[in-house]
């Protein structure tokens, strides 16, 4: 059985025929047993986990801040965001660094798993089956090797509220 990667490099699918749809490229990442993925157009940097700094009000998914070469960054914490419970923060944890309406946010994830080619064609929509507060985030699913990779929409995960409450701190 031929792969997304195969696919997009052939520019195959699974008809057997071209298509000319528009490759997307997204990084993917685990948050307990499930993946997500993002836009690797608004991913500008991957770090490991570094201890923040706790602010008062705060949401209680936004672990803190830190100072990343001068610029305050706030760390969300995606578990948590989706009501998986708290992450017990490890070395191995890591912290995607993305840009949201051109605020730089940082999403604690457990693992980066990938660079993920895929033709737009390919994204499937959310079922219709409850209100989960998770699908709301959500762009779409692809199936990629058997698994089942969920592609967040960055700007729905954060209410511009909450970034412009931090803005005030730089």
């Amino acid at each position: 059985m031929e792969s997304v990667a195969e696919k997009v490099e052939s520019g195959s699918s699974d008809d057997g025929e071209i298509h000319d749809s528009e490759t997307l490229q997204f990084i993917t990442f685990r948050v307990g047993e499930e993946e997500y993925g993002v836009d690797i157009m608004s991913v500008l940097e991957i770090k490991g986990w570094s201890e923040t700094t706790r602010l008062p009000n705060s949401p209680e998914y936004m672990k803190g801040v830190i100072n990343l070469r001068g610029v305050i960054v706030p760390i969300f914490d995606l578990r948590l965001r989706f009501s998986m419970g708290d992450t017990e923060v490890t070395k191995t944890h890591v912290v995607v660094i993305v840009s949201i309406e051109g605020r730089d946010v940082g999403i604690l994830v457990d693992a980066v798993s990938d660079i993920l080619t895929i033709y737009e064609h390919d994204i499937r929509p959310i079922p219709d089956v409850d209100e989960s507060s998770r699908s709301e985030f959500l762009k779409g699913l692809v199936t990629v090797n058997e698994r089942m990779v969920s592609l967040l929409d960055i700007e729905k995960l954060f209410h511009v509220g909450e970034l412009e409450n931090i803005e005030g701190i730089e």
